[in-house]
């Protein structure tokens, strides 16, 4: 009797392990948290527009957020405002000041 127990526990320990193999990663992205005003987007531009005068030539979206120390949304937020202002372009995923 005490053979059949331990059958059916390495039975469902080898079950359990199975599960935990077969259950599906899940991706554990960054919570980004920052106000959307016209203030603080206007010193996210800021903070683009000075990585971009700083290295003098074309940076891409994670060089220039990796610059101005800054999130690539809050890049995004502040090329957008320079781009309404037409004080910089974008050539081939490359971002240079006009």
């Amino acid at each position: 009797m005490t053979e059949k127990k331990e059958t059916v526990k390495k039975t469902a320990t080898s079950k359990a392990a199975a599960e935990k193999k077969a259950a599906p990663r899940r991706c554990t992205a960054k919570k980004v948290v920052f106000d959307i005003n016209a203030e603080s987007v206007g010193f996210k531009a800021g903070d683009v527009y000075q990585a971009l005068a700083t290295a003098g030539k074309s940076l891409s979206v994670a060089e220039i957020a990796k610059t101005a120390k800054i999130s690539e949304e809050e890049t995004l937020l502040g090329m957008g405002w320079l781009f309404k202002e037409g004080k910089i372009k974008a050539e081939e995923n490359m971002i240079t000041l006009a």
